[in-house]
């Protein structure tokens, strides 16, 4: 997983509350489990017609959002069904870090465990950011995880809270394989004492 440790990116104003996991992405598009290629169907009945042309009024269909790093909403964001799906694809669009009131609790854990910055800060707060967002290219944000703070385009500093372990873990891009495989030696050390005392757990047959 990539470590998440200071962004300064594009942030794209989305106002809207209760976006859920089948808006981020469709049920339609959930027949893969490769975590890359599903950033083309992100937001995709809100980003696209019926004859799969872009809507040229929605925001990530426009300059500079195209390339937005951070992403604005409001309230109870990531909420419907718990697919890993989407946050995988806003990882594959680009998108290191959201922004919102609120989340649905298994989309904010699963932010964590793929490398994504779920940030919880008052609507009013949220509002003003994406008055900064409106701005375009020259308005960008950056996300100080260490210090644990949003820096809007006018050096402001918007403090926000992020749990200790998952602070950490995302500071050393660990998800669930890395944290389990920093204790590799711990591991290797017992499968040894295994496979010396009982080699029928590891399914070993004595010769």
């Amino acid at each position: 997983m990539q470590a998440f440790t200071t962004l300064t990116g594009i942030a794209a104003p989305l106002p809207l509350a209760n976006v859920d996991t089948d808006k981020i992405i469709p049920a339609r598009f959930l027949k893969t489990i490769k975590r890359t290629g599903l950033g083309v169907h992100l937001f995709d009945t809100l980003r696209f017609d019926g004859a799969g042309a872009e809507r040229p009024d929605f925001v990530l269909n426009t300059q500079p959002y195209r390339h937005a790093e951070v992403l604005i909403a409001h309230e109870n964001f990531g909420c419907g069904s718990s697919r890993e799906h989407a946050p995988w694809a806003l990882l594959d669009f680009g998108i290191r870090c959201v922004i919102a009131p609120s989340f649905a609790d298994i989309f904010h854990t699963n932010c964590f465990k793929n490398g994504i910055l779920p940030i919880v800060l008052p609507r009013e707060v949220c509002d003003r950011l994406m008055e900064d967002a409106e701005m375009g290219g020259n308005a960008r944000l950056t996300i100080d995880l260490a210090r644990q703070v949003v820096v809007r385009p006018n050096g402001e500093e918007v403090p926000f809270a992020v749990d200790a372990l998952r602070k950490h873990l995302l500071l050393n891009g660990l998800d669930d394989i890395g944290q389990t495989m920093q204790r590799a030696p711990a591991i290797d050390a017992y499968e040894a004492r295994v496979r010396q005392r009982a080699p029928w757990m590891l399914g070993i047959t004595a010769t």
